[in-house]
């Protein structure tokens, strides 16, 4: 007699998925909102409309929903393509410009996500870990978009690597979240703040 094929349905399946996609957004918003530190599996759960078991069952621990968090911000961050089209881009200020209106649609859309991760780091058991993995792709991009300002026009003061450190200063999640969280300025007037600032100091004559 042959062996009992597993069966998976298409409809479980999914449901399945909708249930995961909805642990991890309500996750997301705890986290950004109260401190990874403060919030519970049960939290999450109720949030979810869902049980602790489902919970574990469908994602894992709290460590773990964090995790999975981290690894669909940046899947969703559009790096790759970003970066395909900025090298593409043929003058200083264009880049800068991409620079500036990318990283600004990034922040601005995942910046439940930001916050989320930013607040867990003081008490996750491996935060610079997760800082890193949350960064690496972000950081890669810039140190490409550095090295591409160099090809074009290089800036009279700066090595790549202190133009791609510079550009993290200003374009990276800190510098974002300084201006439009700390501050108050709308996203608006610090990206034209940002590209103003990175065109300035990276190309005016000393």
């Amino acid at each position: 007699m042959p062996p009992k094929r597993s069966y998976v349905s298409p409809l479980r399946a999914q449901a399945a998925a909708r249930t995961r996609e909805q642990i991890l957004q309500r996750a997301t918003e705890l986290f950004a909102d109260r401190g990874y530190g403060l919030v519970t599996v049960a939290d999450i759960a109720s949030a979810a409309g869902v049980s602790s078991k489902t919970v574990f069952a469908s994602v894992g621990s709290k460590s773990d929903v964090l995790d999975r968090i981290v690894d669909q911000g940046v899947a969703a961050s559009g790096h790759e393509q970003a970066v395909r089209q900025l090298l593409g881009l043929d003058r200083p200020e264009a880049v800068l410009e991409a620079l500036a209106r990318g990283t600004r649609a990034g922040n601005e859309e995942h910046f439940r996500v930001h916050e989320a991760i930013r607040k867990a780091l003081p008490v996750h058991e491996n935060g610079e870990a997760l800082w890193r993995r949350a960064t690496a792709a972000y950081r890669e991009a810039l140190i490409t978009a550095a090295h591409h300002l160099h090809a074009l026009t290089a800036p009279p003061l700066c090595t790549p690597q202190e133009t791609a450190d510079a550009l993290w200063y200003w374009f990276g999640p800190s510098g974002w979240r300084t201006l439009v969280v700390d501050n108050g300025w709308t996203w608006d007037r610090a990206e034209q703040f940002l590209r103003h600032t990175a065109a300035v100091t990276l190309y005016t004559p000393r």
